[in-house]
């Protein structure tokens, strides 16, 4: 699916990206704090450190900013999650350790994965199948190291339970983040990361690999 393009009427490349990091984070602290559409396009401009009419010159319209918030959150956290998750090696331990990695993104970016989780689907019609096909494929990067497991004899699982397992594992993740205002009042990150994968390898593996 093409990347939809925000215009701009600045041609200085860096200085787009400069300009857009800078409203990206402005927009991720008014968007927890109010919301997408309380927050106004002059606060975002003076929350960037710019005039309202400079953030013109980077977008059109204040959901422009939304998807450009949405569309770097999910960069880099595929970008860290590749880091993390080996898909070519498919086994259980390899599966632990992209998990464990997994969720210490999102630990480090805990405002900007609640912001995606709650505002886009805000997001114009345009935007929502791109911003959401990148969801999906970080998920099909789960599905193939669970696949790898099948394939080595170390899990026996169906197609239809390799996708689920693959989603739960991203939106455990995610939990982190939307129910933190409770999960930290009991768990470390080290704690939730232990628990939850000890509670999926329970439910996957054969009773001699269950301590992998």
């Amino acid at each position: 699916m093409k990347k939809r393009e925000v215009q701009a009427s600045v041609k200085d490349e860096r200085l787009v990206k400069k300009r857009r990091d800078q409203m990206i984070k402005g927009a991720v602290t008014l968007f927890i704090q109010k919301g997408f559409h309380r927050t106004t396009t002059r606060e975002i401009a003076k929350a960037s450190g710019f005039s309202i009419g400079t953030l013109y010159e980077y977008i059109r319209t204040k959901e422009d900013v939304l998807y450009l918030v949405c569309d770097s959150i999910y960069d880099q956290v595929s970008e860290r999650l590749q880091e993390d998750l080996d898909t070519n090696r498919g086994t259980l331990e390899s599966l632990r350790i992209g998990i464990a990695g997994y969720f210490r993104v999102v630990d480090e970016m805990q405002d900007e994965v609640l912001v995606m989780y709650q505002e886009v689907k805000s997001l114009s019609k345009d935007a929502l199948p791109y911003v959401l096909k990148k969801e999906l494929e970080m998920v099909e990067m789960f599905e193939q190291v669970i696949k790898g497991c099948v394939e080595n004899g170390e899990l026996d699982l169906t197609e239809e339970q390799v996708k689920m397992i693959a989603h739960n594992i991203f939106v455990q993740g995610q939990m982190w983040a939307f129910r933190r205002w409770s999960l930290k009042k009991i768990y470390t990150i080290d704690d939730y990361i232990k628990l939850q994968t000890d509670l999926l390898f329970q439910g996957i593996t054969p009773e001699k690999t269950k301590q992998i």
